[in-house]
């Protein structure tokens, strides 16, 4: 399964990115898929998670302005994020074939979650004042 991240931005507080996901296989399994951010100095943190069976968790500072989703038809999986803030500034990885439930994607993450599944290669969003 290969992850190809696009979307990668610069803009000003209170503007809009989408970062796109293109999954080369979107699969069946009990997983779920989900976006990641990590900025210099803080933890890696899952922003916002979906389970196979279309449960959706974010991340409690990200809630109301970001959404995930994802086009079976195109094989991919969005993160539109609006209102966008400086801390919201950071490398965000997409992930699919997670073992865990969405809940738990979502916040810091768990030991060891980045040697399993599929990750991306992370696009850099920047967020100024």
């Amino acid at each position: 399964v290969h992850l190809v991240e696009s979307g990668e931005g610069s803009v000003q507080a209170g503007g809009s990115l989408r970062l796109s996901c293109v999954v080369s296989a979107f699969t069946d399994s009990d997983t779920c898929m989900g976006w990641f951010r990590q900025a210099p100095g803080k933890e890696f943190e899952g922003v916002a998670a979906m389970n196979s069976n279309g449960i959706i968790r974010y991340e409690e500072s990200v809630k109301g302005r970001f959404t995930i989703s994802k086009d079976n038809a195109k094989n991919t999986l969005y993160l539109q994020m609006n209102s966008l803030k400086p801390e919201d500034s950071a490398m965000y990885y997409c992930a699919t074939e997670l073992p865990l439930m969405a809940w738990a994607a979502v916040g810091p993450i768990v030991d060891g979650l980045t040697e399993v599944g599929y990750w991306s290669q992370g696009t850099r969003v920047t967020v100024s004042s």
